[in-house]
């Protein structure tokens, strides 16, 4: 009996297997997951149209208050609005996306983007009672952006870009306080209709 030549063993090396379909599944499902655990995906794209919506109109309300403390209640009734629609938005995505919010991501997300924003909420009793309101909206927009960014990192590309926005017209409004109540329309609502518009068509709502 002759052995196998080489041709042969090559041959016989050669020849490929195809998977079965479901192990492809299988291979897609875990590649797909470890994609999404990677970054927190569960920003929501129409949830921020919607925040950005309600901020175009607390702009407006707060446009025609005559003092500055119906400004600030106006404000904060936003902010508050802004917060349950964001929380409803996030559940309801990483619900579709199978990816809970407290993942690994998640959790990094939220640590990252709340300092800011809590440091935002406590200068804002400190600058009101200093009798400095006019530098409210560019400290808001600026600290919002600062956790944006922070908080982007663990999640899409897309969000820490949103957030620089923010920060750039936090430093206008700075600037030109004259122009806060303006940039903070351009702002949570124009920059958030935006970006919640990209968001939602790049990343699955």
């Amino acid at each position: 009996m002759t052995e196998p030549g080489p041709h042969r063993i090559r041959r016989a090396h050669g020849r490929s297997r195809s998977l079965p379909s479901g192990a492809i599944e299988d291979l897609r499902f875990i590649r797909d997951t470890m994609a999404r655990s990677a970054s927190f995906t569960a920003v929501p794209g129409w949830g921020q149209v919607a925040i950005g919506g309600t901020a175009l109109a607390a702009w407006w309300i707060a446009s025609r208050q005559t003092s500055s403390l119906a400004w600030l209640h106006a404000w904060i009734g936003e902010a508050m609005v802004a917060a349950a629609i964001a929380l409803v938005a996030m559940q309801m995505k990483a619900q579709r996306t199978a990816v809970p919010l407290t993942s690994g991501p998640g959790r990094k997300f939220a640590f990252s983007f709340l300092p800011p924003v809590a440091a935002g909420a406590l200068l804002t009793s400190v600058l009101y009672r200093a009798g400095l309101s006019h530098a409210l909206p560019g400290t808001w927009l600026l600290l919002y952006g600062a956790g944006v960014v922070t908080g982007g990192a663990f999640s899409v590309a897309i969000v820490p870009v949103m957030g620089a926005g923010f920060m750039l017209t936090g430093v206008v409004a700075l600037l030109a306080p004259a122009w806060g109540n303006v940039c903070m329309a351009v702002g949570f609502g124009g920059l958030h209709v935006l970006f919640g518009i990209l968001i939602a068509r790049r990343h699955g709502g």
